[in-house]
C-alpha cells in the first residue's frame, strides 16, 4: 500500500514548478511585493486595492497557496528520494511598510494638498450640485472627508425626500428620517448655504424651515416646489433669521396667502425676485405689492398650469409701475389677463425704466392689445426680450411705436388660438427693418403674413452695412407662407443661424418641412433648396 504513496508524492514535487498564471504576471506590474497594495479580479476588471496592514512579500503568499494540504502517510517507501525543486529566483527584500503604530500608508488621495483638492471638488459641486457627490466623496478617506466638510462647498443644496410618489404614511417616514439626518448636517456644512430648494415635502417643511433659520444666515435664495404646510409662523420666523434673504419661489406649492403677505411685511423691503402661482388668493399678494411693500422688486412672475382656466386677472399697470419702479423681469404667463382701464384723463404711468425682458405668452388667444402693451413699454428703452406668443391682438404698427431700439429677441407665435381671429396679413416689414442689426430670436409662426410680406420682412437680414454678419441665430416659420427663395437667402446672409423651424410651410418642397437644429443641418438645407427644382 505504500506505492501509491509515492507516485502521489513524486506527482507533487513534478507539478511544483507550474507555469505563472495571469494574476501573479498583473499583480508582478501592478501591485509588486511589499507596496502595500494587492490585487482583486472580479468578472469584468482588476482592482488595485491599498491593504489594511503591512503587506506580506507575493513569495510568502505564494508558498502558503503550493504547500500541500496533507502529509502521506509514513511507510518504509515514503523515504524515497525525490526530485530536486528548481531553485526559486532570489529577490530582494521587500521595503519595510509602516506598521499601524507608525500611521497607515498615505495613498495619492492623502498626498493631495487640502486647498487643490477643494478647489477640484468646488469644479464639481459648480457642474454637478453638491449632493450626492460630496456625501460619497467624504467616504473615501480622512482627507476627503476633511475637504469635503468645508461649507465653502454646500453653497446650493436641494432636498427632496425619497419615496414621492408611494403612500401618505411612507412619505411621512422619509421626511422623517431625512429631517434626522439634517439635524447634524445643517450646523456643520450649511454655514455657508445661500441657495436651497425644497421640493415635495409635505409634513416636516415646518421642522425644516426652522433648522434653516437656525444654520443658514447667508441664506439668499429659497425655493418650495410641491410643498404643503407653509405656515405664516415659518416664513416670518426665517424672514427674520436670514437677513440676506431677497428672493422667494413659491410656485407649484400650498402656501396661504396670509403667510406670504405676512412675509412680505416683514423682508419686502429687501426683496429683489419673485415667483407665484396664480390662484384666487394671489389678488390679496398682488395688494401687498402694490401697496409698496417691496420697492427693490427686479424679477415678478405669475403663472398657472397650461391646462387649467384660470379666473381672469386684473391688474393696474400704472399701480404696479410706481409700486416696483427698478423692475427688470415681468412674467405673465399663461394668464387670462384683463388690465384695469386708467379712467378718464389720467395720466399715464412712469413706466419701468428698468425692464430688460416683458412675457406675456399664453396658450390661449388673450386680450392684450396695442393699447395695453404701449401702457406697459411706454418708459422701456432698455428692453432686450419681448415674449408675446398667443397674443393675436397685437400688430406690427403697435409694435414699432415702442422706445426699445435694441431687442434681442421677439417672440410672436401663435399656437393653438381660435381660427376665427383675423390675422394681419402685411406689415412684418416693420419689425425687422426697425431691429435686423439686433435681433438674434425671431418667433412668427403660425403668422398670417404673405409671401411678398415675409419675402421683404426677411430681405432686412440681407445687408449687413458695415460688412459686419447678422447676429441671428433662431428663426422659427412654422407654418408660414414662407417660399424656398426666400429661405435659401436668408440662410446665406446669417452664418450663425443655429435653429430653423420650417414646418407646415405650405410652400416648401416636401421633405424640407421640418426644424432643422445646428449649422450643419441649416446648411444641408439650403444645399437642397439650391439643388431642388423650382416649382412650375
Amino acid at each position: 500500500m505504500a506505492a501509491p504513496a509515492s507516485r502521489r508524492v513524486g506527482r507533487r514535487a513534478r507539478a511544483v514548478p507550474r507555469a505563472r498564471s495571469v494574476e501573479d504576471w498583473w499583480g508582478d506590474r501592478l501591485a509588486p511585493g511589499g507596496s502595500g497594495y494587492h490585487l482583486l479580479q472580479s468578472d469584468s476588471m482588476l482592482l488595485v486595492l491599498s491593504e489594511p496592514g503591512p503587506a506580506r512579500p507575493r513569495a510568502q503568499r505564494r508558498a502558503a497557496r503550493r504547500a500541500p494540504r496533507r502529509q502521506p502517510p509514513p511507510g518504509p517507501r515514503s523515504a524515497a528520494k525525490p526530485k530536486p525543486k528548481p531553485k526559486a529566483r532570489l529577490r530582494p527584500e521587500p521595503a519595510a511598510t509602516p506598521t499601524p503604530e507608525d500611521g497607515p500608508d498615505a495613498g495619492w488621495g492623502d498626498r493631495i494638498p487640502l486647498e487643490i483638492l477643494v478647489q477640484i471638488f468646488r469644479l464639481l459641486v459648480a457642474a454637478d450640485g453638491p449632493m450626492p457627490f460630496l456625501g460619497r466623496a467624504a467616504r473615501v478617506c480622512r482627507r476627503w472627508q476633511e475637504a469635503a466638510s468645508q461649507p465653502a462647498l454646500w453653497h446650493t443644496v436641494t432636498l427632496s425626500p425619497p419615496l414621492a410618489s408611494r403612500p401618505a404614511n411612507g412619505r411621512v417616514k422619509a421626511e422623517k428620517k431625512l429631517l434626522a439626518s439634517l439635524e447634524w448636517l445643517m450646523p456643520s456644512r450649511f454655514s455657508q448655504l445661500q441657495r436651497l430648494t425644497l421640493i415635495h415635502w409635505k409634513s416636516q417643511v415646518h421642522p425644516v424651515l426652522k433648522l434653516v433659520g437656525e444654520s443658514c444666515p447667508r441664506l439668499t435664495f429659497l425655493k418650495l416646489s410641491g410643498c404643503h404646510g407653509v405656515t405664516a409662523d415659518a416664513l416670518v420666523m426665517l424672514a427674520k433669521a436670514c437677513c440676506q434673504l431677497h428672493s422667494l419661489d413659491l410656485q407649484h406649492s400650498m402656501v396661504e396667502s396670509t403667510a406670504v403677505v405676512s412675509f412680505l411685511e416683514e423682508a419686502g423691503p429687501r426683496m429683489r425676485k419673485l415667483w407665484l402661482t396664480y390662484s384666487s388668493q394671489t389678488t390679496a399678494i398682488l395688494g401687498a405689492l402694490l401697496a409698496s411693500c417691496c420697492p427693490q422688486l427686479q424679477l415678478l412672475e405669475v403663472s398657472s398650469d397650461i391646462s387649467r382656466n384660470s379666473i381672469p386677472l386684473q391688474l393696474p399697470v400704472e399701480a404696479l409701475q410706481k409700486a416696483c419702479p427698478q423692475l427688470q423681469v415681468l412674467r405673465l404667463l399663461n394668464l387670462t389677463w384683463l388690465p384695469k382701464p386708467p379712467g378718464r384723463g389720467a395720466a399715464p404711468g412712469p413706466g419701468f425704466p428698468s425692464l430688460e425682458e416683458l412675457c406675456l405668452a399664453s396658450s390661449t388667444c388673450n386680450f392684450v392689445s396695442n393699447e395695453v402693451l404701449g401702457r406697459l413699454l411706454h418708459g422701456s428703452p432698455k428692453l432686450r426680450l419681448l415674449d408675446l406668443r398667443g397674443c393675436g391682438r397685437i400688430t406690427p404698427a403697435g409694435l414699432q411705436d415702442l422706445p426699445c431700439r435694441e431687442l434681442e429677441q421677439l417672440h410672436l407665435g401663435l399656437y393653438g388660438t381660435s381660427d376665427r381671429l383675423t390675422l394681419a396679413k402685411e406689415g412684418s416689414p416693420l419689425l425687422t427693418q426697425k431691429w435686423c442689426h439686433t435681433l438674434r430670436e425671431l418667433d412668427l409662426s403660425g403668422q398670417g403674413f404673405s409671401e411678398k410680406d415675409l419675402e421683404q420682412a426677411l430681405a432686412a437680414f440681407l445687408s449687413t452695412p458695415g460688412g459686419s454678419h447678422q447676429a441671428l441665430c433662431s428663426l422659427n416659420l412654422r407654418g408660414t407662407r414662407v417660399t424656398p427663395s426666400t429661405v435659401s437667402s436668408v440662410i446665406s446672409s446669417c452664418p450663425g443661424l443655429l435653429y430653423l423651424n420650417l414646418e407646415s410651410c405650405r410652400c416648401l418642397p416636401r421633405g424640407l418641412k421640418r426644424a432643422y437644429r445646428g449649422m450643419e443641418e441649416v446648411q444641408w438645407c439650403l444645399e437642397q433648396l439650391l439643388t431642388s427644382p423650382s416649382p412650375s
